[in-house]
């Protein structure tokens, strides 16, 4: 199994774990508890970040490969490459309402919920046909040369929050992490 592959699943199921997080979240705002807004700000950060920058970019390149190498996959390929962009897209009006709210700004609660639930059901759904389809497809279709390019076509980041040199601003959001492991 290529390095990179089994890097993706384990990417893949840190950023479950963080929709998790979040979904207990916009429940509690939802039924007017109190939702950790910071917490939820930090996450989504985080996933607009890392994922966005790193994870999904290197998928990008590894997504191309696969349709040079099985031109028949282009479709689903397109799909999921679109969904990358929503996703961001879905990240960023969701981090701005988020920001808005820790202001103080006055916001309607349906557009922050309405943000919310598309960006989990999106990220979600996209994780688990990359998970189902494409990470197993990659795994047999592309070769050394291929996940070498992958490496190198984007610049390395350390990962913030599970890396091992972690950023301070996800202190919160990592003691989270280790308490709902802990209830597991």
């Amino acid at each position: 199994m290529s390095e990179t592959v089994v890097l993706w699943q384990a990417e893949h199921r840190h950023f479950a774990k963080l929709l998790d997080l979040l979904e207990v979240q916009v429940a509690a705002f939802h039924v007017d508890a109190e939702p950790n807004f910071q917490l939820m700000l930090d996450l989504v950060s985080y996933l607009r970040y890392f994922p966005d920058r790193y994870h999904h970019a290197r998928e990008d390149v590894a997504f191309r490969r696969m349709v040079e190498r099985e031109p028949q996959l282009k479709p689903a390929v397109d799909r999921l490459l679109q969904e990358h962009r929503v996703i961001g897209a879905a990240g960023a009006e969701l981090l701005k309402y988020l920001e808005q709210v820790i202001d103080d700004v006055v916001i309607e609660r349906a557009k922050v919920e309405a943000a919310a639930a598309t960006y989990l059901v999106y990220y979600r759904r996209h994780l688990a046909l990359e998970d189902r389809d494409m990470v197993p497809r990659a795994e047999q279709l592309l070769t050394q040369q291929d996940w070498d390019a992958v490496a190198a076509a984007v610049p390395h980041g350390t990962d913030p929050l599970f890396g091992e040199e972690s950023d301070e601003r996800y202190r919160e959001l990592r003691r989270q992490i280790a308490l709902e492991s802990k209830e597991v």
